[in-house]
Formats: structure tokens, C-alpha cells, sequence
């Protein structure tokens, strides 16, 4: 099943026309957005700005929140897509995609999921904060890291263009 990275803008249209049977939203707290109808306990809300590195007054991306995305993924039973979103569908969205199939894949190439989500989107830029983390919850020593780097440069756009993203292997 697959995974819909997007920006915020987009979410409705998404939930409308693909009907994902759970979310995640990753936005500064001051911007969080209620959970829309029909998704009650199908909703991981993580307030956290797109930085990795810290800054006065921001919310860095920390290991609890990496832990919050990681149970929350193994509750998603693949029958229907889920849409994880940020604000522009660039850095935190595509960094939790990143993470989400990493950990479903755990003897896949971690560059080889980094070289396929390049290929579907040339915007992506995984935060590398959130990919660290993830990278030491999952014993991944330092691949997934250089994965992310591996995927080269991106294309910036200002605000992303939603794409899907296989959770699970082949590429």
C-alpha cells in the first residue's frame, strides 16, 4: 500500500478523493489543525517545527516524537493509504515516509528507498533531524543518514507537489 506525502493545502482534496484510513500531520503547534471527521483515534498530531538544528522559541524534532511516529505507523494495516502531511509536503512529511518504510523494509537497501522516493518526487528533502533519529531507533548505524544525503539535490518549489510513496519493497 502506499503513502501520500503532501502539504497542508491539499489535505482535504486527498481525503476526499482517496479516502486514507489514517493521518499524519506534522506542523508547528501554532498551526496544528483538528482532526478531520472519520478519523478520530486514526490521527497522529506531532508539533514540531521543520529545523534540525535547535532555535530559540522552536520545536526541534526529538526521540520522543520519533517513537510517537514509529508506533503510530505499526498501527496502519495497509488496507488503505495514509496520507502523512507538513506544511509544504518537502522536509518533515518526506522524512516520516522515508522513516515509515525504512522500518517496514528492515533489510531493504535504505539507499535504494532514498533513491525511489527521489524518483517519484524531485522536491523531497527528508529532514535530517527527524532521519537521524529515526536512523538510531532502528539500528540503522549512520545508512539512513547517508541515504538522504545520497538522494542528491532537490528541486525547490516553495510548496511540494503531493506524490505516492510504496511503504513496502520493491522499489
Amino acid at each position: 500500500m502506499t503513502l501520500i506525502v503532501c502539504g497542508l493545502a491539499e489535505v482535504p482534496a486527498i481525503i476526499a478523493a482517496r479516502r486514507p484510513s489514517h493521518m499524519i500531520t506534522l506542523l508547528d503547534p501554532a498551526s496544528m489543525i483538528e482532526t478531520p471527521a472519520g478519523f478520530a483515534d486514526r490521527h497522529l498530531k506531532l508539533g514540531v517545527n521543520d529545523i534540525a538544528e535547535p532555535m530559540e522559541g522552536m520545536v526541534l524534532p526529538h526521540a520522543g516524537l520519533v517513537a510517537d511516529l514509529l508506533a503510530f505507523g505499526r498501527t496502519w494495516d495497509e488496507s488503505a493509504p495514509m496520507i502523512i502531511h507538513c506544511w509544504a509536503g518537502i522536509s518533515r512529511s518526506s522524512a516520516s515516509a522515508f522513516v515509515l518504510a525504512c522500518e517496514r523494509n528492515p533489510d531493504a537497501s535504505e539507499k535504494a528507498i532514498a533513491l525511489a522516493m527521489r524518483k517519484v518526487a524531485r522536491h523531497a528533502y527528508p529532514n535530517r533531524r527527524i532521519v537521524a533519529l529515526a536512523d538510531d531507533m532502528l539500528s540503522r548505524k549512520g545508512r539512513m543518514i547517508d541515504a538522504v544525503e545520497a538522494m542528491g539535490d532537490y528541486e525547490y518549489s516553495g510548496v511540494g507537489v503531493p506524490f505516492d510513496f510504496p511503504v513496502r519493497y520493491p522499489w
